[in-house]
């Protein structure tokens, strides 16, 4: 153990402070008499997601913005999923969309995220959006992603010139996180490296971090002995592992917190780190997707 005085980089702060800022923008666009709103399709009843769901239109209804949800069988078709698609993509009162994944295996995904108009795609995974943010010029940043920047932000820790390692290469987090710590933005300009399945040695770049973002969905991966004294450390995975309590489970991260602890100069903890951030910036997308409506 070297004694290093860990800073916990919490969420919940950093939300707080957006959610503050987004309510005078919520106030302005109500005396235009708009109103932020989100439609979420929600397609069977899988817990995770119908509790991700609540928590979702919660935090809307928190801002005095508005989230109604679509709750779908899960034996709809694909095609009909399609339709209730396409009309909100022309249905005006809703200035955002969102397909909760993961979707049941008789509908292709990649499909529906499609179809879904880019000027409505809050969450930022159409591929024009994506492609916009590598191109350097986003308009929906994913929500993770982005809600990670502005934990960055938020802490003051440093990003540019430093050498930042993804282990994870998702079209949700790592490779978007890629586009943002890559470009020249205010938190950019790193030298990135992504770790995946495909990487022999992890370890080996894990050492040489001085930001490590752990987005690889599996518990505990990153531990103490596979990085350096210093480094900061962005834990995305929220795992569950069962146990004999009343739940069943407690969750864990992608990062053996403990064995980090005194070696790494901050770490985001699991849960309350990266996790109060996403809906957060989903509010943020979906009021900026209100007010590019008035133009």
């Amino acid at each position: 153990m070297i004694g290093i005085k860990t800073q916990l980089l919490k969420g919940k702060p950093v939300a707080n402070a957006i959610k503050s800022k987004l309510s005078t923008e919520i106030k302005r666009l109500a005396a235009q008499d708009i109103i932020p709103s989100l439609a979420v399709v929600l397609v069977g009843d899988d817990p995770a997601s119908t509790v991700y769901v609540r928590s979702k239109q919660k935090a809307f209804e928190n801002l005095d913005c508005y989230s109604e949800t679509f709750r779908l069988p899960a034996e709809t078709s694909e095609s009909e999923l399609l339709e209730l698609l396409l009309l909100l993509n022309v249905d005006p009162k809703f200035h955002g969309i969102l397909v909760q994944l993961p979707l049941p295996k008789h509908i292709d995904s990649k499909k529906i995220l499609l179809t879904i108009s880019p000027d409505k795609d809050v969450d930022g995974f159409h591929p024009i959006n994506l492609g916009n943010l590598l191109e350097g010029s986003p308009t929906f940043v994913p929500c993770t992603p982005n809600g990670i920047i502005q934990i960055l932000k938020y802490y003051n820790v440093p990003v540019s010139g430093r050498h930042a390692v993804i282990v994870g290469r998702s079209n949700i987090v790592g490779k978007p996180m890629f586009a943002l710590l890559c470009q020249k933005f205010e938190k950019g300009n790193a030298s990135v490296t992504i770790c995946h399945t495909g990487t022999p040695d992890i370890t080996n770049f894990t050492k040489q971090a001085d930001i490590i973002i752990a987005a690889a969905g599996i518990p505990h991966l990153i531990t103490g002995d596979m990085i350096s004294e210093g480094v900061d450390i962005i834990d995305v995975g929220i795992n569950r592992v069962d146990d004999d309590s009343i739940k069943g489970y407690h969750l864990v991260g992608d990062v053996q917190f403990d064995s980090v602890t005194g070696i790494a100069n901050s770490v985001t903890p699991v849960p309350g780190g990266v996790g109060p951030m996403t809906i957060t910036m989903l509010l943020v997308n979906t009021i900026q997707s209100a007010k590019n409506s008035l133009t």
